[in-house]
C-alpha cells in the first residue's frame, strides 16, 4: 500500500470542473497479487453545498484530475461519497489511475 499527500484535486461531474478545497487529501494505491486498487480520503473539506449536493444525488461518478504533493499529476474516473458531518470525503476509484 502506497499513500501519497495530494496539493490539488478537482473533479467533474454534470459538465462542470470544480477544483476541491480540503485540509488534507491523500490518495492510497493498494496492490495486492497483480489487482490494484485506490481510493482517495478528503479532510476539512470547506465546500459545504458541494458535500450537500452529493449527499442527496444518486448520481456520484466523477472524473478527477489531480496533483501528489510530490508534483505528480494523475487522472481517473471514481464514485465521489461525502460525509457532510465531519467536512469529509471519500473518493472510490473505478478503474486505472492514469499517471501511475
Amino acid at each position: 500500500m502506497d499513500t501519497y499527500h495530494l496539493a490539488e484535486l478537482s473533479i467533474t461531474y454534470n459538465e462542470t470542473t470544480t477544483r476541491l478545497a480540503f485540509k488534507a487529501a491523500q490518495l492510497v494505491v493498494v496492490t495486492e497479487t497483480g489487482f490494484k486498487l485506490w481510493y482517495i480520503e478528503i479532510d476539512g473539506m470547506t465546500q459545504t453545498a458541494l458535500l450537500h449536493m452529493f449527499n442527496e444525488s444518486e448520481q456520484i461518478g466523477v472524473t478527477l484530475a489531480g496533483i501528489t504533493a510530490g508534483g505528480k499529476p494523475f487522472n481517473a474516473y471514481g464514485y465521489f461519497h461525502p460525509n457532510v458531518q465531519h467536512h469529509a470525503a471519500a473518493i472510490r476509484g473505478d478503474g486505472e489511475l492514469a499517471g501511475f
